[in-house]
């Protein structure tokens, strides 16, 4: 179950769609992905994430990698946590915003001393989600070692960890002021959960 695999669940179950959207960075983009629509069933959520967990697994063997627990940003992140979580048996958890807009944890979570996680993202597009999770993680204590996530979209964001993506998708983004779609016309939509 390979990275084509996984684009064609997103596209079966709706997951990813096309047309001018306003993404929880500020850009806008000709796709969006809302994972929510593929993970709803927990037999494709498990097939989705089945290579990620193989190549952490086979890492984890090999010495490559540590981990200890899973974590994911809320709220996308939450069912691919609990997902990757499960198949490496791993506890998952997951952290959320504030009412400022800071990530906490929350719900009696809890870090321990040089435990090792992994960070677990639904999409990946400037990482901002994910590297706000590893900081507050690692102000706790704890060493963030990989990032893993369903989408891989980025355009020259660079991954501090060892990274494992489901899949790599080759979408086009603008900032605001320079976007293509908004030139033509078409109007934007923002489907995300992030308050801008």
């Amino acid at each position: 179950m390979g990275m084509e695999f996984t684009l064609a669940l997103l596209r079966d179950s709706g997951a990813m769609l096309e047309g001018h959207f306003l993404l929880s960075s500020g850009r806008h983009s000709d796709k969006y992905f809302q994972c929510a629509n593929l993970m709803k069933y927990p037999n494709l959520a498990k097939d989705a994430l089945a290579g990620i967990a193989e190549s952490i697994r086979k890492d984890i063997r090999a010495n490559l990698l540590e981990a200890d627990a899973v974590v994911g940003p809320a709220i996308g992140g939450i069912i691919v946590a609990y997902e990757l979580g499960r198949q490496l048996g791993l506890p998952a958890f997951f952290t959320e915003r504030d009412d400022a807009g800071a990530m906490v944890l929350r719900r009696d979570f809890e870090v321990k001393p040089e435990q090792k996680i992994i960070v677990v993202e639904d999409v990946v597009t400037t990482g901002k989600s994910a590297g706000e999770c590893a900081a507050l993680l690692e102000s706790l204590g704890a060493e963030v070692t990989a990032l893993a996530c369903l989408v891989d979209r980025r355009q020259g964001c660079e991954v501090p960890w060892q990274f494992y993506p489901a899949c790599k998708v080759e979408a086009k983004t603008w900032d605001a002021d320079s976007c293509e779609l908004c030139r033509a016309g078409i109007p934007v939509v923002k489907p995300g959960s992030r308050k801008m």
